[in-house]
């Protein structure tokens, strides 16, 4: 009886087993594409980092949106990168250096 049931759920396993070998292969999903916050100093950011060949600093981001270069405006801008940071838009490759990510 015993052996009748272990065999019976053993052609289960491999009935089961040789359905999933024939699924077709999925692609890995596709993660969802950051959201850019939607105040315009954002706007202004990305259009900097846009048009840079190189990675920037919060104070170069200031100069290059013409920002008085006041510790609390570099501050700001260094906030709104790291957001930029956390939802993938933006990469710190180092301490306070930042750039877009490599495609």
């Amino acid at each position: 009886m015993q052996l009748e049931e272990f065999a019976r759920a053993a052609e289960e396993a491999r009935i089961t087993r040789k359905t999933l070998l024939a699924l077709p292969e999925q692609a890995p999903p596709t993660p969802p594409t950051a959201k850019l916050p939607g105040h315009p100093a954002y706007q202004q950011i990305m259009a900097v980092f846009a048009a840079a060949d190189a990675p920037l600093r919060a104070r170069a981001v200031c100069e290059a949106i013409d920002l008085e270069i006041a510790p609390n405006n570099v501050n700001n801008v260094r906030l709104k990168l790291k957001r930029l940071v956390e939802r993938g838009i933006l990469t710190e490759p180092e301490q306070g250096l930042f750039t877009r990510p490599q495609s």
